[in-house]
């Protein structure tokens, strides 16, 4: 299931961007897809995105041909250096494996900016600005987005490097009750449940665990999101809409002192941005995207 393979590419024909591929971890064992944009400037700094697929926390890769293609062109438009987490996967590893891969991964760029640190990756060294730090993800990889971001909030990264931003499109998040203006009346039963009752059987709170319902009664305050600048992606016809809508409404009152934006296109469903990549609206998304980590 999912898209293809595909290779990196060393000056991609059409956008100029070069990726490979790099290991983070051997034990356990972390791997990652880095791309860069074509630089006028041999040693400008630019901003660095750390960047969580999508695909019910059981599909896809950092190595897919959909998110290959789709962070070709953030890079080039945004003009970052990403680091794509290719964190290991449901069924063969149930969370909360993804969650400590994908924390793990982030803090190994951070590592990169630390006294004392790690010098292993010369694009983040020579090109990266530890200044300005993003994590964004789409569906579940927006999921872990958030969760990543809730834990520097709570622990910090090493080397006191902060977290600049975060985006999440069409972000999966769920719960045992009705919403507001959601049509699924019995969510327990919905797909999404299943997906997360699948990727994380030990769960505890089942589908109100506050990594899957970040607005839970037990789930901790959204104003410790570890992030300045927040900006939310939905869909009209995904039936995660609400959800995140819900989710961006619960951060504004929570009391979180950062920047927030929410996006909502008309029309479209779930992860159209990746899935229909060439269509005008995935188009515009991807600026909207890039436009938010140029800032």
């Amino acid at each position: 299931m999912g898209s293809p393979y595909v290779p990196p590419t060393l000056n991609d024909p059409d956008l100029g961007v070069s990726s490979k591929d790099i290991t983070i971890s051997q034990n356990p064992l972390i791997s990652a897809r880095i791309f860069l944009p074509k630089l006028n400037e041999p040693h400008k700094k630019i901003p660095i995105l750390v960047y969580y697929h999508g695909g019910a926390f059981c599909v896809e890769s950092a190595f897919s041909f959909d998110h290959h293609r789709f962070l070709n062109s953030l890079v080039s438009q945004a003009e970052v250096v990403a680091v794509s987490v290719e964190y290991r996967m449901a069924p063969e590893h149930s969370l909360p494996i993804a969650y400590e891969d994908s924390w793990a991964a982030l803090n190994w760029v951070a590592l990169h900016f630390a006294d004392n640190g790690i010098n292993e990756e010369p694009w983040l060294i020579n090109h990266g600005d530890p200044n300005r730090l993003f994590v964004g993800g789409d569906s579940a990889g927006a999921n872990i987005a958030h969760n990543v971001a809730m834990r520097v909030g709570k622990e910090g990264l090493r080397n006191d490097v902060n977290l600049l931003g975060v985006f999440l499109t069409h972000p999966l998040f769920w719960g045992s009750k009705p919403i507001e203006g959601d049509p699924c009346e019995e969510p327990e039963k919905d797909l999404a449940c299943l997906v997360w009752n699948m990727a994380y059987p030990s769960a505890p709170g089942g589908i109100d665990n506050p990594m899957i319902n970040p607005v839970a009664p037990e789930a901790p305050s959204l104003a410790g999101l570890g992030c300045s600048r927040l900006l939310v992606c939905v869909s009209e016809n995904d039936e995660l809409r609400h959800r995140g809508v819900g989710y961006y409404e619960a951060v504004k009152r929570s009391g979180f002192e950062g920047e927030t934006e929410l996006v909502e296109v008309e029309g479209e469903d779930h992860a159209f941005h990746i899935l229909k990549f060439e269509s005008r609206k995935a188009k515009e998304l991807t600026k909207k995207l890039a436009d938010f980590l140029l800032r």
